[in-house]
């Protein structure tokens, strides 16, 4: 296979793919205008203390990622369209209720609505991706630029809520009700006009019974999956146990800090995944992957030995982390499309949706980890644990996978296996 990405296969993308990208970007926006604050809204109406907030987000997130794989696998027995468009009608219903809930249980129930919500629209979404764009080239760049609108979104969304006047305020979940209603008719239009989805998606003839026997049966994906969560639990440890560390450690301008590596990571990611896709197209995925393993196990030992007062030092080692999760993450995607056989897309995706345990678990591990050895052991355990991730991605290619009913050819690999799908 040739690995150069050309980028003038944006060319090839149907009317439908742009209208997914619009979309993803424009509900991510506005979603991250008003979630973002919701610890400080249920603070303000109820005074509750910060570990119950905590509970009531991450036991929604933890619940969702289960949630997630079904939607998923649901999409690939009755196809695309129905899971999708059902979704979105309880979605837009979940944050019309956010705007006048005013009960911390009737909080409790809607925010896991939500969640519920969100993860089950997301694999069926980037399946869709891979349904409507059968050249796995275009393919791999749908896949990157869906990844690149979604972190515009979530840079610009918070300083847009700000700009709008709707941040910190309950009937801001108003706004992105209306945004997510707004993307869903365009994806009507958009489907109408690109065809019949069934011409491009396969549905699955099988049981979910049977689905769940193939991805039991396939160890390559389950080693992904573990390989993957632990590289999220590392990843989050700047969202939650190093602004905890710094700020237990007194240090000067925490905001100002803080503030300054939010900006830069989102600055990094927006400004050179691109360029990191052009200059590295010519390496297949897993070694893409490991390069991008081995930027973020530099970032830990950075932060590990970081002197605490060191400003700069900080930005330096996040700066070099998200240069590692703009190689990372929407590599990751693109790995999971190439692994799935085309009538189990739904369900390969849904399963990546596990990697987000490591997200979930990430404040619980840091934290116990924070208060027994210290901040700089966090960080140089997981250097060691990113050294683990790469072991597991270096024993990919020597795993069983099971028979998808579509044999391979002697010298098939992970990354050709699917260029014909």
């Amino acid at each position: 296979m040739d690995n150069k990405v050309s980028f003038n296969v944006a060319k090839q993308f149907p009317g439908l793919m742009w209208i997914i990208l619009f979309g993803d970007f424009i509900t991510r926006g506005s979603f991250y205008m008003v979630w973002p604050f919701l610890a400080v809204i249920l603070y303000q109406k109820f005074g509750i203390s910060a570990t119950e907030v905590g509970l009531i987000l991450s036991g929604a997130a933890v619940l969702s990622v289960f949630i997630g794989f079904f939607g998923g696998a649901l999409s690939d027995k009755f196809g695309r369209k129905l899971i999708m468009f059902s979704t979105g009608i309880v979605y837009v219903i979940s944050f019309v209720l956010l705007a006048y809930v005013e009960t911390v249980m009737g909080y409790v129930l809607v925010i896991a609505l939500c969640s519920i919500s969100k993860a089950i629209w997301d694999p069926p979404t980037q399946a869709l991706v891979s349904d409507i764009l059968p050249d796995v080239k275009v393919r791999e760049l749908g896949l990157q630029a869906r990844y690149f609108v979604v972190n515009v979104g979530c840079a610009i969304g918070p300083m847009a809520g700000v700009y709008v006047g709707v941040t910190g305020q309950q009937s801001g979940f108003l706004l992105t009700a209306a945004t997510f209603g707004f993307w869903m008719v365009l994806l009507a239009v958009g489907m109408y006009k690109h065809g019949d989805i069934s011409e491009h998606s396969v549905k699955s003839d099988g049981k979910l019974r049977d689905t769940m026997k193939i991805l039991w049966q396939d160890r390559v994906l389950q080693c992904l999956i573990v390989a993957n969560i632990i590289c999220m639990f590392v990843y989050a440890q700047m969202d939650s146990t190093l602004i905890q560390y710094l700020t237990r450690a007194k240090v000067p301008e925490l905001m100002t800090l803080i503030s300054s590596m939010i900006f830069a990571n989102a600055l990094v990611i927006i400004s050179l995944q691109f360029v990191l896709l052009k200059m590295m197209a010519s390496l297949s995925l897993p070694n893409r992957i490991q390069v991008g393993l081995v930027l973020l196990a530099l970032s830990q030992i950075w932060m590990a030995f970081n002197p605490v007062s060191a400003f700069w030092g900080w930005i330096g080692a996040v700066v070099i982390m998200s240069i590692g999760e703009a190689i990372l993450f929407p590599t990751m995607n693109v790995h999971i499309d190439r692994l799935a056989p085309k009538h189990l897309r739904g369900a390969y995706f849904g399963a990546a949706s596990f990697y987000s345990i490591g997200f979930a678990m990430a404040p619980l591990g840091g934290g116990i980890l924070l208060d027994w050895l210290g901040g700089p052991w966090v960080f140089g355990i997981g250097a060691v644990m990113v050294l683990l991730v790469m072991y597991l991605y270096f024993i990919l290619e020597s795993l069983p996978r099971p028979d998808f009913g579509e044999p391979l050819t002697q010298g098939d690999t992970l990354e050709s296996r699917n260029e014909t799908n």
